[in-house]
């Protein structure tokens, strides 16, 4: 993980000061806690989006985590093909490849169930068979 994107993703949720902010570092810890060898990336930078959207990836894209007015998105690239017994999916579930979990003020993750969650996408990147 390149240390220069993982300080402007440091800047980008300080930046972010509030509750979207604290969500998305939270969120960032777990994925990196899950994944010690994540890779980070920024892309998709645009004029509406200046810092663009942070990615993370391991044999592929995991997920993305987006920061809208009222709420975070957590997009994951493979998120259909990937078991979610513990329901953390919400948004995004007619599609045939994406999934989503979109966190309003005030909600509450599982972070361990998540940490699995990402733990499973990244043996589905690596091509692993689930048991």
């Amino acid at each position: 993980m390149g240390e220069d994107v993982s300080a402007v993703i440091d800047e980008l949720l300080t930046g972010l000061d509030d509750w979207r902010g604290a969500m998305l570092s939270r969120l960032r810890a777990a994925i990196r806690q899950a994944d010690p060898q994540v890779d980070e990336a920024l892309k998709w930078k645009k004029p509406s989006n200046p810092d663009g959207v942070p990615v993370w990836s391991d044999g592929g894209m995991l997920c993305t985590g987006e920061v809208y007015k009222d709420h975070v998105k957590l997009t994951f690239a493979k998120g259909a093909s990937l078991e979610d017994p513990d329901h953390l999916f919400n948004a995004s579930l007619g599609g045939n490849l994406r999934r989503a979990i979109d966190l309003f003020e005030g909600d509450e993750i599982d972070l361990a169930a998540f940490g699995r969650l990402i733990q499973e996408a990244v043996e589905l990147n690596r091509g692993a068979t689930r048991t």
